[in-house]
């Protein structure tokens, strides 16, 4: 009589803990408005199936050198462009501080022949607004040095209204000469078209 107690109790142990995880299954897979979530979706969402301990990094984290991003788009100064658009950059360039370069979200693509998880397809998040148009800093300085009177750090720069004033004028009697060299030195003359100093290789 005991035994078949027992037995009872014992079925009746094993069927409530499978309606209790079946119940928690179903709610687990119950989306925010009530609804069940695709289990495709689930599958392949990166996020859900990546591993931090596995052998491959998240495509999204993978450095400059293996991923190829798209290039920026000028918005020449509008602002009230559409924000959700990737790459656009209304002001190129800037001082040498990284906090005031304006950023942008760029589409990357991850190189061929490179392992990550997720998708090889991403937004790029807080990518400068940089471009480089072939200006070098130091062989402008001494254009500005050894023929700023004649406006060549100007007209190198792409200036060409205020080089042609300044040519006229033989770099404003040795006053406009001798403060672009200053401008140049603290960072305040620029190319024209915002680009930054190209790197001597």
């Amino acid at each position: 009589m005991a035994d078949k107690y027992s037995w009872s109790i014992l079925v009746y142990l094993v069927s409530s803990l499978l309606c209790c995880h079946a119940a928690m299954n179903t709610n687990m897979s119950r989306s925010d408005n009530g609804g069940f979530k695709n289990d495709s979706l689930l599958e392949n969402d990166p996020e859900l199936n990546y591993v931090p301990s596995g052998p491959l990094v998240m495509c999204s984290f993978l450095p400059m050198e293996f991923i190829e991003c798209e290039d920026l788009v000028d918005l020449k100064g509008n602002k009230t462009r559409d924000d959700t658009m990737t790459g656009g950059c209304s002001k190129y360039g800037g001082s040498y501080r990284y906090e005031d370069v304006e950023k942008t979200t760029v589409q990357c693509m991850v190189l061929p022949g490179i392992e990550c998880h997720g998708n090889r397809k991403f937004n790029k998040k807080g990518f400068p607004c940089v471009k480089y148009g072939g200006y070098y800093f130091l062989t402008t300085l001494l254009y500005s040095i050894l023929l700023g009177f004649l406006g060549m750090d100007r007209f190198c720069l792409g200036q060409t209204g205020t080089a042609v004033g300044k040519l006229l004028t033989l770099g404003g009697g040795g006053v406009w000469w001798i403060l672009d060299v200053i401008l140049l030195v603290t960072n305040q003359l620029l190319p024209e078209d915002g680009s930054n100093w190209n790197i001597y290789v």
